[in-house]
Parts: C-alpha cells; sequence; structure tokens
C-alpha cells in the first residue's frame, strides 16, 4: 500500500533534504513508507518522535500499556495530563505526534503483541522497530521478520547501557544467530533492579531512528551491520563483528525456518511487568467486555472507574488495570499464579 505524497509538502522538511545523502529524492521515499513500532515506552515514544518529524509517512504505534506518572522521566512524548486521562500510551502517543505532524498518518493499536496477532499488524509495512523491554516479545518480531522477509531494528537499554542492531533477513544474521536463547527470568538485570537513564534510552532509540532513515530512504550501503553496545556512564562504545554468523551457525530461525515464537510452541501469555510489581495477564475474547457492567459489578468491592479504553479497579492492595479485548495488568504482585488467581476471582474465566 502506498501513501500518497504532496509536492508541497516536501517544503517542511527542507533542512532534512539539504543533507546530501538523503537529498529529495530520499526524503520522498520516506513520505511513502510505513513503520509499525512495537512498544511505545521509552525507546518507542523516542522512535516515534523521530520518525513522525522526519516525515515517514505512515506509523503503527503498538502498546498494551497505560500511561504512569514514573514514566515521564524517559517516555518524551507523555506529560501529567496524560497521566490524568488515563490513556493508553499507544493512544496519547498518536494523539500528540497527530499534533507534530498532521501530514502523516498515525495508528494506534492498544493490544498485547503475541504469536496470534503479530503477523497482522507487521505484514503491511516496510520495517519493524524494537520499542519492547522483553527478549520474548523480540524473538517474536524476529520470527515474523524473517517469516515475511522484513528489516527490523533491535533495541534494548538497562542502566546506562544500549546496544542495537539492523537486521535485513537472508542479507544479515536474525536475532537468533546472535543470541539463540533469552536468559531465564531474574537471571539479567531489569530496569527495576538496575534502573534506566533517559540519556541512554535516547541514544539507542536515536541510532535504531537514523537506522531506520537510512534503510527506508534506500541507502543500503550506509547501514550498520554489527551489534553496537554503549555505556553513556562509563564512555564506552563497543561495535561486534557479526556479519560472519550468517549461514555459519544452526540458527533456529533463519537457518532451519523453525518459527517456534510464532508457532506459540514459545513464549507465555501471562508476564511479569519490568519494573512494576505488576503482572500481565492476556486473556483474549472474542467479544469486548463491557465496563459499565463490570463498575456495578465491583463498585462494591473497591473503588472502579473506566472510560472507552480501560477500567481500573483497586482492592486488597492491588489494582487491575483491565482493556477491553480482556487483557488485564494486575499491580500488586509479581506473582503469576496469584494473578490468574485474582483475575478469575474479579474479572472472570
Amino acid at each position: 500500500m502506498s501513501i500518497a505524497v504532496d509536492s508541497d509538502s516536501i517544503d517542511r522538511y527542507s533542512r532534512q533534504v539539504r543533507f546530501p545523502a538523503l537529498g529529495e529524492a530520499g526524503q520522498r521515499k520516506l513520505m511513502a513508507s510505513r513503520v509499525t513500532i512495537c512498544g511505545c515506552g521509552a525507546l518507542g515514544t523516542v522512535l516515534a518522535n523521530h520518525l513522525a518529524r522526519a516525515g515517514v509517512g505512515f506509523l503503527r504505534i503498538v502498546d498494551r500499556d497505560f500511561i504512569e506518572t514514573h514514566n515521564l522521566q524517559r517516555q518524551i512524548l507523555f506529560d501529567e495530563d496524560d497521566v490524568a486521562d488515563n490513556l493508553p500510551k499507544a493512544e496519547a502517543a498518536a494523539r500528540k505526534l497527530r499534533k507534530i505532524n498532521s501530514q502523516i498518518t498515525v495508528e494506534s493499536v492498544v493490544t498485547d503483541i503475541d504469536h496470534t496477532n503479530i503477523l497482522d499488524l507487521v505484514s503491511d509495512v516496510d520495517l519493524i522497530l524494537d520499542g519492547t523491554d522483553n527478549f520474548e516479545t523480540r524473538y517474536l518480531i524476529n520470527d515474523a521478520a524473517v517469516k515475511l522477509g522484513k528489516p527490523w531494528i533491535f533495541g534494548g537499554v538497562i542502566g546506562s547501557e544500549g546496544q542495537t542492531m539492523t537486521i535485513r533477513p537472508g542479507v544479515t544474521p536474525c536475532l537468533r544467530c546472535v543470541v539463540e536463547d533469552s536468559p531465564p527470568p531474574g537471571m539479567t538485570p531489569t530496569c527495576e533492579t538496575a534502573g534506566v537513564l533517559g540519556p541512554a534510552v535516547a541514544t539507542i532509540a536515536s541510532f535504531e531512528s537514523v537506522e531506520a532513515i537510512k534503510l527506508l530512504s534506500g541507502d543500503i550501503k550506509a547501514l550498520n551491520d554489527e551489534l553496537i553496545m554503549v555505556d553513556l556512564w562509563n564512555w564506552s562504545f563497543r561495535r561486534l563483528k557479526i556479519a560472519g554468523l550468517l549461514g555459519k551457525v544452526d540458527c533456529p530461525c533463519c537457518q532451519r525456518k523453525n518459527f517456534e515464537w510464532l508457532d506459540g510452541a514459545l513464549g507465555s501469555h501471562t508476564t511479569t511487568l519490568c519494573g512494576r510489581n505488576a503482572v500481565q495477564v492476556a486473556t483474549r475474547r472474542s467479544d469486548k467486555l463491557d465496563f459499565a457492567q463490570m463498575s456495578i459489578r465491583l463498585s462494591p468491592l473497591g473503588d472502579v472507574r473506566h472510560n472507552a479504553y480501560m477500567l481500573r479497579f483497586a482492592t486488597d492492595g492491588h489494582e487491575f488495570t483491565v482493556f477491553p479485548d480482556g487483557r488485564a495488568i494486575i499491580k500488586g504482585t509479581n506473582d503469576i499464579a496469584k494473578a490468574r488467581s485474582l483475575y478469575a476471582q474479579f474479572v472472570g474465566n
């Protein structure tokens, strides 16, 4: 699907067009490009901001979460009004991006990315960008990208450290060539245990963004073919040569075409959330929940409020955020079994 480019609208990007490596031809390619950003937290907001201002013609913003005050330290598209308005991240980001650039199309999708919907979310775009905070979703993106033959850009940040790599199926190693399996839960730092610095996020997201601009504008020779690792606090910058891995490792994804994450053989539908003392229970329903009826049922048990996007319910030290598709984020526990029990008790089976 192509996007019409108004010949007059290119003047908006005149300072960018003057950059010789991009030029008018590259800018017009950007304006006709389509991108899905998976996750709209710290990385995703910076990615979306850069690409909207650069003139990428279509942005699909996908995120499962809602905005809290502690997000504002690093998630640059949000403000205190968004927290007060109880908005999902994808919707709040889309509203802000439309004010930044009314000439592009921004689509917000409030959902959890899993093996049942990933292909629908990325099949009609030119590039997939990683704004997630977990390897489970990244492996899922990797499977989908390899199956569809679409490029994607990996990025991750913890503390003051970050890393990124650009992946083009069949041309570069895929994520599982480099990191075949994710470490078990509790074995690696998270934003809860190690914290995260906003400038580190902005740096990695900016690396991702410039790679996206190169790729979408057609300057393939300028793309990075290494794993880039940066520590802003200690001023270290490393480049790991990974190109030689392509075809040299028995990769279950790009060599054997065994899409374990995409097929649902690997991965969980109930996950703890980074730094949140919370669990997401992803129970999909064919029909949307009736928040008005739920409010009536739950109001004798605790504090309830809802809008078109979510229902909030607090009781006995736990806070539920329930979405129309039946998905819920339960705050106040990291115990998956307890979260499932609470879900069954208050939301239903």
